[in-house]
Parts: structure tokens; sequence; C-alpha cells
């Protein structure tokens, strides 16, 4: 059974996500909150699988809401629902920890997809729509200062193999894990396993922070 946490500050729009998500043998919602604050608590009481989490909420916004709760260590998942599928606020809730995003406007089975792909540690969010958001809003981030010397290497890269780098940056360029068997000559499974000792060497939540974390060590640059 997995447990759903609503975070919405509409009213019927809690209802709707409730009584779609009650219809399902394998999922239950264990609260309701209408900002940041108190999903950040009913979190901590009731340790839900997944959140579903609005954006714009009064008071402590969903993005500030998702960054505590990730910093917490907490195993529940975050899945931002916003209005827009390129929300200007989405690029920002994917950095603060949120394994995923949908627009409200998804259909139910896309909604109960990736709540279940959520909880199971998958990201919602397919690579090549991940590119397209990062490379969309790559430049609300600070760009380094120019420098006689070379940065020094970001030391998240630093117990990765020279095959693991090489998935990782094309992870990073949107490939799927299909395109990197064929492209690579690899088994499927062996990119799978490739995929997931890059996340435990780096500390990357999911494939979501896994492009990121190309980005901020500036393996994959803005198309």
């Amino acid at each position: 059974m997995t447990t759903v946490l609503i975070a919405d500050d509409q009213p019927m729009q809690r209802l709707g996500f409730s009584m779609l998500l009650e219809s399902q043998d394998d999922m239950t919602v264990v609260a309701e909150a209408s900002n940041g604050t108190e999903a950040i608590r009913l979190v901590d009481r009731h340790h839900p699988d997944v959140v579903l989490m609005d954006i714009r909420m009064p008071g402590l916004d969903g993005i500030e809401a998702t960054r505590r709760i990730v910093t917490t260590g907490a195993r529940t998942r975050i899945l931002i629902v916003t209005t827009f599928d390129l929300d200007e606020y989405a690029y920002e809730g994917l950095r603060a920890g949120a394994s995923g995003f949908l627009v409200k406007d998804a259909q139910p089975e896309e909604l109960l997809a990736g709540i279940r792909a959520v909880a199971s540690g998958d990201a919602v969010v397919a690579p090549s729509l991940t590119r397209r958001l990062l490379d969309a809003y790559i430049h609300h981030l600070p760009q380094p200062a120019a420098e006689a010397a070379p940065p020094e290497e970001d030391p998240r890269l630093s117990s990765l193999t020279e095959r693991e780098r090489e998935i990782l940056t094309v992870v990073g360029q949107g490939w799927t894990n299909t395109e990197i068997a064929e492209r690579l000559h690899l088994a499927e499974s062996t990119v799978k396993t490739h995929i997931g000792r890059i996340l435990a060497k780096t500390g990357a939540r999911d494939r979501v922070q896994a492009v990121i974390l190309a980005y901020d060590t500036q393996l994959v640059t803005p198309a």
C-alpha cells in the first residue's frame, strides 16, 4: 500500500486527488495539507511514501517545503504537481530534491503512474523533458566567474569510473536507458547497474537528481 500526503491550498483540488487515489486498491491518503508548513509537520507525523506537492501555496511554498523535507533525510519522496509543464519554479523544485513533476491537467492514469513510479524510486519526468526543462531555466543559475585556471573537479565525480562518468554525461543529455544501451553497445541491464552505482556514489536520489548533477558539475552544458 502506497501512502500519500496531498499538499495543495485548493480544497477542491485536494478532494479530487483524494477521491482518485482512494479509488485505487494500492493507495491511500494519510493526510492533507493546505500549505508548506503544514505539509512538513504532517510528513513528520505520518511518514508517507509520497507527497503530492503544489508549488504556489500561502506562507511556506512547495519548493521550500520540499527542500526542508528532503533535508531531514526522510524516505518520503516528493512529486511536484504544477500548473504549467515549464513552470519557472519547477526547476528549483527538482533542485530542492523533488523526484519529478506533473501538470495538474494530466490524465488520471498519468498521475497514478507517476505516484507509483516515485514511490518505487524512479523519476517521473522523462529524460528528454528533463533536459528541455533544464535548458529552459539554466539561465537562472549563477554563472561561474572567469578564472585563469580551470576549476577543481567536483568531489562527487571523483569516485566514478570512466564508464560511469560517460553514462552520467549521456544521462544528462537526455538519453534513455535503451538509447544508452544501443549507442554504447551495452546490455540494458548493465546500463541500469551503472546508473544504480552512479546514484549510490554521488548521493543522487534518482535520475532527475543525476541530470542536475551533470549540469552542476559541467559534464553537460545547455544546448
